[in-house]
């Protein structure tokens, strides 16, 4: 991939950047699935397993990963689509004398342990729309994952793969869900795609997977728990309820990694002036990992940098915003004086742009005097410029040294240590990342912002035992960290709700695993939470 193409396909971790924020009028047109997930005897269901083995804090923990497409159906019982899953379950300390089981289902029955249905079981997905599932399992959750730098530097090609002795593996079973379109996964008529390709309709379809992945492996007496990335938090909001409005399957947990769920929070537009300040403090956060504060706030830890930017954003810098043409002269002067401090940008440059700073604006002006721009989805990336006098980056550098690694490991991994047949879809492309789900429906949201907060409210509300987790990064360009903050302080739950949500910040971008040392955290923070929402 080029760096042209590269940078014509980071738009798509996130619905907002390539879709308008406001929804517009289209129809909601998906295809009602039927719920009944037993596969007719004509249709060929591909699924692989193969056993392995991994070492995690210390334990060796055997393996079985079953890898393969099941179909959704209709009323009449017709395949309408074939959603791609990479599955993991815990066969204990040590692996199952090996075999490989390239067959149809039922030709699988038995040829490997089977999942213990008392397992906690963790169905996972990314976001964009239009991504596949590699990130967090290549990147966080599976038990192999992508060798990358934690100085934020690319890797040369071609690209290494290791053990993950970071996977929750060994505290729960996973299941990689890639949506209709990404991955492996297709409609079954290319002609009717668009039937999977909204806000809606993509919630029917994911949770009639997982209704589906529940019957047919036995998992109803398992521990349910569902995590997303980035869009995919949009999508744990909607699932909360969608799993439990229409299948009745209750959930123990939900966690949001670098997600967005209102994205009102994200918005530069005339008349919203929200993410102007939400995004101050991952701007500190950069400019200080970059060195270009003072030194005394050099000299500080970086979360007690971000810690004073979020009470000048929310405080002062909110307050003369709100006031626009009527704020105080001197409470302004001295608002862009203290922007100035605390984000390494000049005054000048703030009164140039009437103090508000769109995220593609800072991401060039940080470094201008360096002649480098700054990675979105990670800020800690940079590269050098091509145009000396651009206002905005003219790619994602953090994107640039990311996609590659991902890309390369995902299908060799799949060919060579999976033995999935590169014919498991039509096309044999695995796709990454696409824009094939474009235009994406938004029509719940017809003039309004897209928000899910009021499902993620009402099914912990409904739902005592459902626990949150909120995984955040300070070097999050694309969602940064006080965003979430703000949807999550908005939540309508009772106050004894809110005890069951956890937020947790890592010194990393919106892939914030790709830092060893964050990684090392987020496992540690999420096993304790895990056996928290899980009662123990």
């Amino acid at each position: 991939m080029t760096i042209t193409q590269m940078s014509r396909t980071l738009p798509l971790l996130l619905a907002l950047v390539a879709t308008p924020l406001l929804a517009d009028d289209a129809k909601t047109n998906a295809a009602k699935p039927k719920t009944d997930d037993k596969p007719k005897e004509t249709v060929e269901e591909k699924i692989t397993q193969t056993a392995h083995e991994v070492e995690i804090d210390g334990q060796t923990v055997g393996y079985v990963a079953t890898a393969g497409r099941m179909a959704l159906r209709n009323d009449e019982g017709e395949p309408i689509a074939r959603v791609f899953f990479i599955a993991y379950h815990k066969t204990g300390d040590t692996k199952p004398q090996y075999k490989s089981v390239p067959t149809g289902p039922k030709s699988t029955k038995g040829a490997l342990p089977d999942p213990d249905p008392a397992r906690p079981v963790t169905f996972c997905f990314n976001g964009g729309p239009g991504s596949s599932s590699v990130w967090l399992h290549l990147g966080m959750l599976g038990p192999r994952r992508v060798v990358l730098s934690d100085d934020a530097t690319p890797v040369r090609p071609p690209f290494e793969m290791t053990d993950n002795e970071f996977s929750l593996l060994d505290k729960t079973d996973l299941v990689f869900i890639d949506p209709v379109s990404t991955g492996f996964s297709r409609a079954e008529e290319e002609d009717k795609k668009s039937a999977f390709h909204g806000y809606d309709e993509d919630l029917q379809s994911v949770a009639h997977f997982i209704h589906n992945y529940v019957s047919r492996f036995n998992r109803w007496g398992s521990p349910k728990f569902i995590l997303g990335e980035s869009y995919g938090g949009l999508r744990v909001a909607g699932l909360t309820g969608r799993l439990r409005d229409v299948f009745n399957i209750e959930l123990n947990g939900a966690v949001i990694v670098s997600g967005v769920v209102n994205f009102q929070t994200l918005a530069f537009a005339e008349g919203n002036d929200l993410p102007y300040w939400l995004f101050v403090p991952t701007y500190a956060a950069t400019a200080w990992y970059h060195g270009k504060l003072s030194d005394e706030l050099q000299s500080k830890p970086v979360a007690e940098v971000v810690k004073m930017a979020e009470e000048f954003a929310a405080g002062p810098y909110a307050k003369v915003l709100a006031a626009a043409a009527g704020a105080d002269p001197k409470e302004r002067k001295e608002v862009i004086q203290r922007y100035s401090e605390l984000t390494g940008l000049s005054t000048d440059f703030l009164e140039d742009v009437h103090l508000r700073v769109h995220m593609q604006q800072f991401g060039r002006e940080l470094l201008r005097e360096d002649d480098k721009t700054l990675g979105r989805f990670d800020g800690r990336y940079t590269t050098p410029v091509f145009y000396g006098n651009g206002e905005t980056p003219e790619y994602d550098a953090s994107g640039a040294a990311i996609f590659g690694p991902f890309t390369a490991a995902i299908n060799h991994y799949l060919s060579n240590e999976l033995n999935v047949p590169r014919d498991t879809a039509p096309d044999g492309i695995y796709e990454i990342l696409t824009g094939k789900v474009r235009p994406w429906n938004y029509g719940p949201f017809e003039n309004r912002y897209v928000n899910a907060s009021g499902a993620l409210s009402e099914a912990m509300t409904a739902n005592p035992f459902l626990h949150l987790f909120v995984a955040a990064g300070y070097y999050d360009l694309a969602t940064p960290h006080f965003a979430i903050d703000y949807t999550l302080d908005h939540l309508t739950l009772p106050p004894e709700r809110r005890e069951n949500v956890r937020t947790e910040y890592y010194e990393g971008g919106h892939m914030m695993y790709v830092h060893t040392p964050s990684l090392e955290k987020m496992r540690a923070d999420l096993v304790e939470w895990y056996a928290t929402a899980l009662g123990d």
